[in-house]
């Protein structure tokens, strides 16, 4: 049988649906193939295993994360600048991909299976840009709070994804419709921006 890339990539765009839904341990090769259209012995064809099928769209959520962040850093832009776009990026991609920090926060805390200790998320990429040393540098010249990666990297991702991930909640809470929490969410956005610049450049915004 020839293998056809227009069912290929329906098989994967099913299987996101369903892995983003669900979980590896949730669901099965025969509902990722009655999402496609598909019958069973297709997606296996394709794909050889769930297993297979599931490493190919985590590996593919976490590059968009990576690559999120590398168009950024990447940039001409000064540190507190980047900053600021990396920011406003992170909200936009959580906006239209609501679904994935839980996904990928499940997945690696999964006990076994394909994400767990073989799909650490790799700085490479992120480190090539040189904002690492750029940080770093900034630090020791005083125009940055002096703080390490792992502290930086929650803060910011705490403060980012949260919001996103605890949505049903704070609607709850706070009696909010979607349209509601999302204006919300665009209030909230600014105030972390001005919270972490602030607070990572201290002497920049001393008279802010």
């Amino acid at each position: 049988m020839k293998k056809d890339a227009t069912t290929e990539e329906k098989i994967k765009a099913a299987a996101k649906e369903v892995f983003l839904a669900k979980g590896f341990a949730g669901c099965s090769s025969r509902e990722i193939a009655k999402a496609a259209g598909e019958n069973v012995a297709l997606v296996n064809y394709y794909f050889r295993s769930k297993g297979q099928l599931f490493e190919l769209i985590f590996k593919s959520a976490m590059e968009d994360f990576l690559l999120s962040m590398i168009h950024v850093f990447n940039s001409e832009q000064s540190l507190e600048q980047k900053m600021r776009i990396f920011i406003e990026r992170e909200f936009e991609f959580l906006t239209k991909h609501p679904e994935l920090p839980s996904f990928i926060i499940n997945e690696m805390n999964r006990e076994e299976g394909y994400a767990a200790g073989e799909h650490t998320i790799h700085f490479e990429k992120i480190a090539e840009t040189g904002i690492f040393n750029e940080c770093i540098k900034a630090q020791k010249e005083g125009a940055m709070r002096e703080i390490n990666l792992i502290s930086m990297t929650m803060l910011i991702m705490s403060n980012c994804q949260y919001p996103t991930m605890a949505k049903n909640l704070m609607k709850n809470i706070h009696q909010l419709n979607d349209e509601e929490y999302a204006l919300q969410l665009k209030s909230h956005q600014s105030h972390v921006t001005e919270m972490l610049v602030n607070y990572l450049f201290p002497k920049n915004n001393s008279t802010k």
